[in-house]
């Protein structure tokens, strides 16, 4: 294990298994004998979790689109000062479900929100606490739509917002990684189990410790 830790993101549409395989990912590597914190966006700490509540609460239609963008940024300089970094420092595997690609994805392509504006707020967010590699997962609209629909869980505000937004949000990612050496790009398609095994192998291809 290195001194420093790593900071791990996972990204992708709704549907496309950010959580699942966020919990995968952790137990894999406490398996290994590594010191993990799973954690997501928007929420991690009790502050940011409340925030969490208030963002994606399906009763708050009438929510500004600037307004959800900075409620997303006080939620994330919260979880970057109080967890993030503190974890990094100490040498764990940070594995967050979601970061600052979302608010491009969601707030900017999604929302319709100038691009510079959301740079900028994410800059003030999170200042030099950048991941060390983007899990990208990607999956077709269609099949994302699908596994939704199997949820047991009432939708969120963002999950209720239709599928043009899921469309929107989907192009946002494509954009954002086309060619970002930052991120690994990780079919979503296949079962839970094979997704996994690609991602643990993705991860020692560029540490070989893990």
């Amino acid at each position: 294990m290195s001194e420093r830790g790593l900071f791990l993101v996972f990204e992708g549409v709704d549907g496309s298994g950010t959580t699942t395989q966020c919990e995968r990912l952790e137990r894999a590597l406490i398996d290994r004998g590594h010191s993990v914190v799973r954690t997501r966006e928007p929420g991690g700490t009790p502050i940011a979790e409340r925030i969490r509540e208030l963002v994606l609460d399906p009763e708050l239609k009438e929510t500004a689109h600037r307004t959800e963008l900075f409620l997303y940024a006080a939620s994330r300089a919260q979880h970057v000062e109080e967890l993030i970094k503190p974890a990094v420092k100490a040498g764990s595997v940070v594995i967050c479900d979601r970061f600052t690609a979302s608010s491009v994805a969601y707030q900017s392509y999604g929302r319709g929100l100038d691009r510079s504006l959301v740079d900028k707020v994410n800059e003030i967010a999170i200042g030099s606490c950048v991941p060390d590699l983007t899990i990208y997962l990607r999956i077709s609209i269609e099949e994302a739509l699908r596994r939704r629909k199997t949820r047991a869980e009432k939708a969120d505000r963002l999950e209720e917002a239709g599928q043009l937004l899921q469309e929107r949000v989907a192009r946002g990612y494509e954009d954002l990684f086309a060619a970002d050496p930052k991120v690994a790009l990780i079919d979503a398609h296949p079962g839970p189990e094979e997704i996994a095994h690609n991602i643990i192998q993705t991860l020692q291809e560029r540490w070989n410790w893990l």
